[in-house]
């Protein structure tokens, strides 16, 4: 292949490549292309694609492995091309139509007539003589007949001249695609697909609709590998159950399996020895050497087991014993498959690509496994069979035990979520909004019905139409609309899948105010349910205490019944609050829409407030919903308007006309007369649609309205919120400041002094509602601040 491509670079203008036939076929049946790896570029303009292919081409010569580099040519095509010149057309009274009649006719040829022969009947063709349509010339010369009967020159009124158009337009899933491959020689496949990545993605960027894939060799190497991420541990489970059947002892098998990681660091150690990548053909290699490796330890376990069944009981003995009577048996199947293997490892010729890396791996694996399996695995069946691991069964099965266990509690407990990642499972999964996408998809489809022409009528007649004789017609009729019709249906639809997208983000927006709503509220619920936690604590204490003043005699009754009814007020509040978490939990989940169970985070202190800014109201998205609206209702009217404008309506008509005609020639069935036809439609009764477009009219200002309305709400529903979110900020800094210490300092002091017997239980009570309201208003407070904040942050939602 060298010798012959040397040969061929001699010949300019032309690309040669080299490979096995099957080999050919297989990637042309992968990728379309006859090359090992393929770059294929997408997009519309073809000098575009081939402008890019010429510097893909560039970029693949620069990269190591790569050879008969074929970029595919899609120019070239000689045309010849007559341009018109209109003005001279238009002096000397002719038109392009009869032109290119006159054209088609000469050089391509055109019906003239008939020829009968008996029964059959053949078309009469009319061109020039072959010689006088040989080259351009001829073209240029070709004789055109003006009205006024003067015969010009084509190239009078026309510039003729050959040009270079594409050749060949390939396309791939409906796009327009060209292709650059080349064969990889003394490499791997995978190195230089991603070596020739990085340069594509550093040194080119591509324009907007365009992009490049990679295939062939490469994408076969992907899919075969991502058959073996299933195939190798289904091979590795089946060992281990067949194992598990022939010894039916978890200990044993995993001492078995200590075979497989020593023989992949002999497979892995020989392929780095001999410079050679991992390939499908090396992964199917681990799998055959994982077999033998494991009949190796097979072997020289049920060895094992055999003398210890037959009285021997030294450990020590049992393995010196058992290596020594198995050790043959074991060199035997290592150098059986070593030695077959190795015309494979050392071969050159057809498949030694496939054969050198399968064999690599098994002999390598199989010589290091071997020779660490005599060593390693009678160790580990002493220290298996040692006291210390007598229960190695019972401990494995616990742990699987312990492990599904934990797995099963893990997946039924509620996990923890922070409000970005809670939002953006909403935006993600939220029926709501799946459905609002869904109606914007079916808006921007429903947009190519927009030329909905009228249905085609064909009309056949048969009869006595036109004299006493029997006569046949048949008529062709198409209505049109006035052309703007269809241009304002358009506008209309498209202007209505605007509508829909800003829908969907007007409900992005409804939801992540929800989710937020839901999210902190759920922190507020939860501060105020460990509030009431602590002072339950405080009233059960002093509860206690009631019990044994009243039982000593040092109070009466009105203490204890008191201290009992205000427990059970903070106990029916805690089950409020719960019931409120619960509620709150259940609805925050039905919107993130997950499989998980889900709450929110708990740490109040991490709520974000955001800097308010009322200019930002300008991009609210429901306002831009309402804009579109405005555009929509102008559209609906001019198209209610051009509605009012005529419709056009063509037609064309063949028929027989049996008899004498006019001319005095007596005609049969076998001649047919036609005619055209061309008709306007006025709507001279256009009272409805006139009624139709003044209600557009009125539907515009309506919009405008509506428009002008929502911004005036939104500006006065965003000062309001401002001057909210100043007073609450004012407020909680009274509380920090003061406020929430004068509290822990009255439930301190209160304590002391109603333990000291300085205040009675009926002032304690007092002292200890007023410190808890204050911890409660301020915790009430930031759920003011929170939804103050997030209304504001939807208001001014882009």
């Amino acid at each position: 292949a060298e010798k012959m491509a040397k040969t061929l670079e001699a010949i300019p203008g032309i690309t040669c490549g080299f490979q096995f036939p099957v080999q050919m076929r297989f990637n042309e049946l992968m990728t379309g292309a006859k090359q090992d790896v393929v770059c294929k570029i997408f997009g519309e303009n073809l000098d575009t694609l081939a402008k890019y292919a010429e510097k893909i081409g560039h970029i693949i010569n620069t990269v190591s492995g790569v050879k008969d580099l074929y970029v595919e040519p899609i120019l070239g095509m000689p045309q010849v091309v007559i341009t018109y010149k209109r003005e001279l057309l238009s002096q000397y009274q002719l038109n392009i139509d009869e032109i290119n009649r006159i054209v088609n006719a000469s050089f391509a040829g055109q019906i003239a007539g008939q020829v009968f022969e008996g029964e059959k009947r053949f078309d009469l063709i009319v061109k020039l003589k072959s010689e006088q349509r040989q080259n351009l010339d001829d073209i240029k010369n070709l004789r055109i007949e003006t009205p006024k009967g003067q015969q010009i020159p084509l190239q009078l009124v026309a510039d003729v001249a050959i040009q270079i158009g594409p050749n060949q337009i390939q396309r791939e899933d409906a796009k327009r695609r060209i292709i650059a491959g080349f064969n990889v020689s003394g490499r791997d496949v995978q190195s230089i697909v991603q070596e020739l990545q990085s340069k594509v993605d550093q040194q080119i960027v591509f324009p907007s609709g365009y992009f490049i894939n990679y295939g062939g060799s490469f994408e076969n190497l992907n899919a075969a590998k991502n058959r073996l991420t299933i195939a190798v541990p289904v091979a590795l489970i089946l060992i281990f159950i067949l194992l598990y059947f022939a010894f039916a002892s978890i200990k044993h098998c995993l001492l078995i399996y200590s075979a497989i990681p020593l023989s992949a660091i002999g497979g892995i150690l020989f392929l780095a020895l001999r410079d050679m990548p991992f390939s499908i053909s090396a992964g199917i290699g681990f799998i055959a050497l994982f077999g033998v490796a494991v009949l190796n330890g097979i072997v020289l376990l049920a060895e094992f087991n055999r003398l210890k069944k037959e009285g021997y009981e030294d450990l020590k003995q049992i393995v010196l014993e058992g290596t020594k009577l198995r050790l043959r048996p074991i060199l035997m199947t290592a150098c059986v498959a070593s030695f077959g293997f190795l015309p494979m490892a050392l071969s050159n010729g057809a498949g030694a690509e496939v054969q050198r890396p399968l064999a690599t791996v098994v002999i390598g694996g199989l010589l290091i496994a071997t020779l660490l399996t005599l060593f390693v695995l009678p160790i580990l069946y002493i220290a298996f069979e040692s006291g210390q691991f007598k229960k190695i069964n019972k401990s494995i099965s616990s742990i699987v035990f312990l492990f599904f266990t934990f797995y099963a509690t893990i997946s039924n407990a509620q996990s923890e979520i922070g409000i970005q990642a809670a939002i953006d499972s909403a935006l993600k999964n939220n029926w709501s909004i799946q459905n609002e996408k869904l109606k914007a998809e079916y808006q921007k489809k429903i947009i190519k019905t927009s030329l909905n022409i009228n249905p085609t009528n064909i009309v056949g007649e048969f009869g006595q139409i036109n004299s006493f004789y029997t006569d046949n017609r048949i008529g062709v009729n198409q209505n049109f609309s006035f052309p703007s019709v269809y241009i304002y249906q358009k506008k209309v639809l498209e202007a209505e899948w605007q509508s829909a997208i800003l829908s969907l983000a007007v409900k992005e927006a409804d939801v992540k105010k929800r989710v937020e709503q839901l999210f902190y509220s759920y922190l507020i619920y939860k501060a105020k349910e460990k509030l009431l936690i602590k002072n339950d604590s405080l009233f059960q204490a002093f509860f206690t205490k009631a019990k044994l003043r009243l039982e000593k005699g040092e109070t009466n009754i009105l203490e204890k019944v008191s201290a009992e009814q205000l427990s059970g007020q903070i106990q029916l509040q805690l089950k409020q609050i719960q019931l409120e978490m619960v509620q709150t939990q259940l609805e925050f989940n039905l919107l993130i829409n997950t499989k998980l169970v889900y709450k929110p985070i708990e740490d109040l202190t991490e709520l974000k407030i955001t800097i308010l800014d009322s200019n930002q109201v300008i991009s609210n998205r429901y306002l831009k919903l309402l804009g579109m609206q405005k555009q929509k209702s102008k559209y609906n009217q001019q198209l209610e308007s051009s509605k009012l404008f005529p419709e056009f309506n063509i037609g064309y008509s063949n028929m027989t006309m049996r008899g004498n005609g006019a001319d005095n020639v007596n005609y049969s069935n076998a001649t047919r007369f036609q005619s055209f036809q061309f008709g306007l439609g006025f709507p001279l009764f256009y009272s409805a649609q006139k009624a139709k477009r003044n209600a557009a009219h009125l539907q515009i200002q309506i919009a405008n309205q509506d428009y002008v309305s929502e911004q005036k709400r939104l500006e006065n529903d965003t000062r309001i919120l401002i001057h909210q979110y100043r007073n609450y900020k004012e407020s909680e800094s009274y509380f920090k400041s003061s406020a929430l210490k004068n509290a822990e300092t009255i439930i301190q002091t209160a304590r002391a002094q109603y333990e000291q017997g300085q205040i009675n239980y009926l002032e304690w009570f007092m002292l200890m509602n007023q410190a808890i309201q204050i911890q409660s208003d301020y915790i009430d407070l930031k759920k003011k601040i929170n939804d103050c904040v997030i209304t504001f942050n939807h208001l001014i939602t882009n």
